[in-house]
């Protein structure tokens, strides 16, 4: 895995999750494929393979840039910006 540089600015310890399952899918009667969890403000979206790609949308209306899969037994992060795994 690359380091990128949004991973230094991440708030330690990470931020705890807003809810447990995606709230915009909740609220569209949508249901999500996988979760993916904010690491900058706790925010639970769904994935790009859910219908409305929840997680994508957050970090495209706060510029919030790694997630977290927040699915059990995976620890894995992501970069919008730098479009990799970190």
């Amino acid at each position: 895995m690359n380091e990128c540089p949004h991973v230094s600015a991440l708030p330690h310890p990470e931020p705890a999750p807003l809810s447990e399952t995606c709230p915009e899918c909740l609220a569209a009667g949508s249901h999500p494929v996988q979760l993916r969890l904010c690491l900058v403000c706790g925010h639970v979206g769904c994935c790009d393979s859910s219908p409305f790609q929840h997680a994508t949308g957050h970090f495209k209306e706060t510029g919030h840039a790694v997630m977290r899969t927040f699915e059990p037994g995976e620890s894995w992060r992501w970069c919008f910006v730098d479009g990799s795994i970190v």
